[in-house]
C-alpha cells in the first residue's frame, strides 16, 4: 500500500464507479480496477461492494476511506506549508445535532473568520456519525445528544474511545407547529392531543449497544399513526409552515427563527423526558483559538435561548 493506492481508492468513492475514476484519474480502467484489488488483498478486507449500479464502500471500505482521506488531508497540508504554495489556512471542523441554538451559535460565530484563508467544515448528523468524525474523519469537534436515560450507555463509549466530553445543556423537547394548526392556541397540550397530526421526524436515532427497534420505540411513541421524516433542516420548517396538521418535537429555539416560518413553540404538559447536548473531542487535542470562539457563542446562544425554557 502507498499513498497513490489511497488517492485511486478516494476517487474511486467519490465518482461511484471504476470508468468514472479512470477518467478523472487519465489512467486505463483495467490498471486502476487491478491496482484497487491488489490494495485489498494487501488489506485483507473488500473496500468495495461491486454491482451494476457501481462502486459502494462497505462498513470497513468507509473506515479505510476516512483513514485515507484524513492522511490525503494532511499530506496537502504540509505540502502547501512547506512547498509555500499557499498561505497557512484557518480550519474548524464540528459534527452537530439539528438544533436551532447551535445554528444560531454558527451563524454568529462565522463572523469571527478573518481575511486569512479558511476552511470551516459545519456538518447536522446523528451522535454516532458525529463520533466517528472525530475518529475517522479528522473532524476536531462534535456534539452528541442523547436522552438522559441513555446516559451510561454513551459515557462508556466516549471513555472506551478516549474522548473528553463536556455537558452543554440539558433540557427538554418542545412542540412546534404552524400558527394554523388546532393546537396552537391550546394552553396545556398532551401527549394524547397529538394523536391525531403528523409528526415531522428525523430519521436517525442512534444509541450504542441497544438494538435499533428498541431506540425507535422509546423515541418515536407508538401513538403516532403518520410521521414524516426528514434528514435536513429547511425542509421541516417549510413543511410544518404549509401543512397545519405537522407537528416536531425540537430543543428550543430562536423568537427569529418562528417568526420567519410563522411558527409557534409550545410545551408538552406530560413530556417529562430530558436530554443532553455534550461537546466532544479528542484527549489529545488542543483547542484552537477558532474552537474556543465557537464555544463561547455556544455558550451565550444556550443562555439566550434555553435557559429558562421549558427547562
Amino acid at each position: 500500500m502507498n499513498l497513490i493506492h489511497l488517492k485511486y481508492a478516494v476517487e474511486v468513492a467519490d465518482a461511484g464507479s471504476i470508468n468514472k475514476a479512470a477518467e478523472r484519474l487519465f489512467m486505463g480502467q483495467p490498471n486502476l480496477s487491478r491496482a484497487i484489488k491488489e490494495l485489498e488483498a494487501s488489506l485483507g478486507i473488500s473496500i468495495f461492494d461491486r454491482s451494476v449500479k457501481g462502486m459502494v464502500p462497505t462498513p470497513e471500505g468507509e473506515e479505510f476511506l476516512g483513514y485515507a482521506r484524513q492522511i490525503l488531508r494532511q499530506l496537502d497540508q504540509i505540502e502547501s506549508v512547506y512547498h509555500g504554495k499557499t498561505a497557512r489556512k484557518q480550519t474548524f471542523s464540528i459534527s452537530v445535532p439539528r438544533a436551532s441554538y447551535i445554528a444560531d451559535a454558527f451563524a454568529r460565530f462565522s463572523k469571527n473568520i478573518g481575511p486569512e484563508p479558511a476552511e470551516i467544515f459545519y456538518q447536522e448528523t446523528n451522535s454516532l456519525r458525529a463520533i466517528e468524525n472525530i475518529l475517522h474523519s479528522d473532524y476536531k469537534l462534535g456534539i452528541i445528544r442523547y436522552a438522559s436515560n441513555y446516559k451510561r450507555y454513551f459515557k462508556a463509549m466516549l471513555e472506551e474511545k478516549e474522548l473528553n466530553y463536556e455537558l452543554i445543556t440539558e433540557f427538554r423537547y418542545v412542540l412546534i407547529m404552524g400558527k394554523e394548526h388546532p393546537l396552537a392556541q391550546t394552553e396545556e397540550i398532551l401527549l394524547e392531543d397529538l394523536r391525531p397530526y403528523i409528526e415531522i421526524a428525523h430519521a436517525d436515532p442512534y444509541v450504542p449497544s441497544l438494538p435499533m427497534a428498541e431506540v425507535r420505540k422509546s423515541e418515536l411513541p407508538a401513538d403516532i399513526s403518520r410521521r414524516i421524516f426528514v434528514f435536513e433542516r429547511a425542509g421541516q420548517f417549510d413543511l410544518l409552515a404549509e401543512n397545519p396538521e405537522t407537528f416536531m418535537w425540537v430543543s428550543p429555539i430562536p423568537e427569529a427563527l418562528l417568526r420567519r416560518y410563522d411558527l409557534v413553540q409550545r410545551p408538552c404538559a406530560n413530556n417529562q423526558r430530558t436530554y443532553h447536548d455534550v461537546l466532544v473531542y479528542r484527549k489529545n487535542y488542543r483547542l484552537s483559538k477558532l474552537d474556543r470562539q465557537f464555544i463561547t457563542e455556544l455558550t451565550a446562544s444556550r443562555r439566550r435561548h434555553l435557559e429558562g425554557v421549558y427547562r
